[in-house]
């Protein structure tokens, strides 16, 4: 058996903002919205799409549809590629695999968006399954994706999240799993303490150390 560590892909793995923003912008026009301030922006990196478009937009349940839909069409053309992975990302996970590590991926994107991004940036390798919404919608909340995860992967002990937002620390806690904090990502400042990280990490780096620090006496290699 193996510690299985579980990750958010957008503001966790990828910057996923810049193809995430104007995408929004793109939805946000065909609707006839406003410009979107940079708080709407912000602030529809992480959650679920209909979600976001739903509180922090305001819409009605008719008009989520269509901004989905406009959001995608743009989004697919080739916006989500422009979702660069963090510095330090890639050799933190090459770590953890080495320290024994089963990595796998919980995200509220599309589970094919993420496929795509994931093998995109040269990640898609360094993880052992990869769970994420459904294109319909039913699957979208972070609890669900990392039940999903969770499933299948039994056999992985003492499971955590790494993840940016609130909706990240959340998730994992209905499931009675810490999240650690990615504190390089778009969270406001406050926001995943407020939500319950079991601790927050300033940089990629740092998620090993905490990671060694929740294991105990005897460290996180071998574990």
């Amino acid at each position: 058996m193996t510690r299985l560590v579980l990750f958010d892909l957008d503001g966790t793995l990828v910057d996923s903002s810049p193809g995430i923003h104007a995408s929004v912008r793109f939805a946000a026009a065909e609707l006839g919205l406003p410009e979107p301030t940079p708080a709407q922006l912000n602030a529809m990196v992480g959650p679920p799409l209909q979600d976001g478009f739903a509180v922090t937009f305001g819409l009605a349940s008719a008009d989520v549809g269509r901004a989905v839909a406009a959001y995608r069409a743009h989004y697919t053309g080739g916006a989500m590629f422009d979702a660069p992975a963090y510095p330090r990302i890639p050799d933190l996970l090459a770590a953890l695999r080495a320290d024994g590590a089963t990595l796998a991926v919980a995200t509220s994107k599309p589970e094919p968006f993420a496929v795509a991004i994931l093998e995109h940036v040269g990640l898609l390798g360094q993880f052992a399954s990869v769970h994420g919404a459904t294109l319909d919608g039913a699957v979208r909340h972070k609890d669900q994706v990392v039940a999903a995860a969770l499933a299948a992967h039994p056999d992985g002990i003492d499971p955590v999240l790494v993840g940016d937002r609130a909706q990240d620390v959340l998730g994992a806690a209905a499931h009675g799993l810490p999240c650690i904090g990615a504190g390089w990502g778009p969270a406001p400042e406050g926001e995943l303490a407020a939500a319950g990280a079991a601790a927050i990490a300033a940089t990629p780096d740092d998620v090993r150390t905490l990671l060694a620090r929740m294991c105990g006496v005897g460290g996180w290699r071998g574990i």
